[in-house]
């Protein structure tokens, strides 16, 4: 049995009323959901939002077909979360460009950036201030090391059009970081090794508690 059809036959037995089959691929997948929640929003918030994506992807169950990843169905679920969250906090009227909107201006208090070398601190804050479209689509792709086709399916967009965020995104993050940078030996050592900051940030970001939604709420 493959990963991905054990995650599938987890999840179809979670869909049945298997709370073990839940808790397990809550535990398999929590750090990546996690991860994806971890610079957009603030820690709190975050907890929630982390939770609500299991149980969303219970409640959208007919829409998992199995012709893609778990994984691809569950990033889907938590970025439309995510963009609801940030909708909800703009009011009645509030409408939402996430082409050009950023994390900084819709959450300016996001979960605390670890305390660790200046490039990760750099980087993190960087991201914070490119459009969400953008840090999205580079975080599934350094972090979760999601494939662009894999990230289209999340998305629901065409997979050139997830090639011309990630190129705009990095043109943007190497802009803001420049911005940020204290010196300009800081901005060289960041982007000359961007993959490997990211893949260390990746190793130590943690998220909230956690809460397992296989466990009724009171």
């Amino acid at each position: 049995m493959t990963a991905v059809d054990d995650d599938r036959t987890l999840f179809v037995d979670w869909c049945a009323g298997d709370r073990a089959a839940g808790a397990k691929l809550f535990d398999r997948h929590y750090e990546s959901v996690a991860r994806f929640f971890h610079n957009k929003v603030n820690e709190s918030v975050a907890a929630d939002l982390i939770q609500n994506t299991f149980l969303g992807c219970v409640e959208a169950r007919e829409r998992f077909r199995g012709e893609s990843g778990f994984r691809t169905f569950l990033f889907a679920v938590a970025r439309n979360l995510l963009h609801k969250h940030y909708r909800e906090h703009q009011g009645p009227r509030g409408r939402i460009d996430f082409g050009e909107v950023t994390a900084c201006d819709l959450a300016p208090t996001a979960s605390e950036v670890m305390r660790a070398h200046e490039e990760k601190q750099l980087l993190l804050q960087g991201l914070r201030r490119v459009p969400i479209e953008c840090q999205e689509a580079m975080e599934l792709l350094y972090w979760e090391k999601l494939t662009v086709v894999e990230i289209a399916e999340v998305v629901g967009i065409p997979a050139g059009t997830v090639k011309t965020r990630l190129h705009r995104g990095r043109r943007l993050l190497e802009e803001q970081m420049a911005l940020l940078a204290e010196t300009p030996a800081l901005l060289e050592s960041t982007l000359a090794n961007l993959e490997g900051w990211a893949a260390d940030v990746r190793a130590q970001m943690a998220g909230p508690a956690r809460a397992d939604p296989t466990t009724p709420r009171p």
